[in-house]
């Protein structure tokens, strides 16, 4: 009997263990399978969250590019409202300059005697009216004025041929000096 015992004992720890085992099996087939499960969720979560992911990013950069866009075009506009009131400042103090200089210029010419335009011109008008009046009293036509730019011409001729004299005097005096020294 006592072997009996031990065989009942036996197969009944085998079918126990033999449970235990399908038990075991069960589990981690469970376990592999919730896992198999939880990768394909992320997968399909993971895909969507990413697509979401980009959909708020594309979202977010025309959001910050209409920002900036718009910052921009103010600084642009007021960069360029700077420039001209510099332009316009500028201009006004090179007008400004300009006029002190003509202003000191005329002065200065004054001060020296020297005619202005205007005094040229008046000038001109008068000796033509007593042009006129001389040439009505004595009967006679006057001949036409030069104009003087025509002056001017000769003027630089004369002072040309000024400076041929002088040159050729110095030539001379030259050549005499070493027409001495060889007497010498």
């Amino acid at each position: 009997m006592a072997k009996k015992k031990t065989s009942k004992r036996s197969a009944k720890r085998s079918a126990q263990v033999e449970s235990a085992r399908d038990n075991v099996k069960e589990s981690a087939s469970q376990i592999w399978l919730a896992g198999l499960g939880a990768l394909s969720k992320a997968g399909e979560e993971g895909a969507r969250f990413f697509e979401n992911l980009v959909r708020d990013g594309l979202s977010m950069e025309k959001k910050t590019r209409k920002a900036t866009e718009s910052r921009v075009t103010e600084v642009r506009e007021a960069v360029e409202g700077t420039v001209e009131q510099v332009q316009a400042r500028a201009t006004a103090s090179w007008d400004k300059l300009e006029k002190v200089f003509e202003d000191r210029v005329a002065k200065a010419l004054a001060g020296l005697g020297v005619p202005t335009s205007d005094d040229v011109k008046a000038l001109s008008a008068r000796i033509a009216e007593l042009q006129a009046s001389v040439d009505k009293l004595t009967g006679t036509k006057a001949a036409p004025r030069k104009k003087l730019a025509s002056k001017k011409k000769t003027a630089k001729k004369a002072a040309t041929s000024k400076k041929t004299v002088r040159k050729k005097a110095t030539r001379k005096k030259a050549s005499s000096k070493k027409a001495s020294s060889r007497r010498a």
